[in-house]
């Protein structure tokens, strides 16, 4: 099982933004904005082009849902969705707002937030999925 099976499975701890019984959404622990946020599938996946495509398409679907929460939550021009990452070998999407392109730059500095923070960033990003 990989880590980010075992943060949907809630072994390990995170910031729960967005789930249902595929898909689980948590903020990115090194965000580069704040309500920066990572949408798995509970689906172990290494690679979102993998994905049958019944199944991407519920994905994007999800993570449509949760950008809806975090631009409601955060308000931004857009939520950028960007599929980078090969640190974990797990699909994953990154839901950014942005007011700007530069808010979507991974070389830049990553905010450093306490965890009280963090938390109040994932219960109003939560708190406007399930409306």
């Amino acid at each position: 099982m990989d880590i980010f099976s075992k943060i949907a499975a809630g072994e390990i701890p995170s910031y729960k933004c967005a789930e249902n019984e595929e898909f689980y959404a948590f903020l990115d622990i090194n965000p580069l904005v704040k309500g920066h946020t990572l949408v798995i599938p509970r689906r172990e996946v290494d690679y979102i082009f993998d994905m049958e495509d019944d199944e991407i398409a519920r994905y994007q679907v999800f993570a449509k849902k949760v950008a809806a929460a975090i631009k409601t939550a955060y308000p931004c021009v857009k939520v950028a969705e960007v599929v980078l990452g090969l640190e974990v070998p797990h699909a994953h999407i990154h839901l950014i707002p942005m007011q700007s392109e530069a808010d979507v730059d991974f070389r830049r500095a990553k905010l450093q937030l306490p965890q009280e923070e963090m938390q109040q960033i994932a219960d109003r990003i939560y708190a406007e999925f399930v409306k």
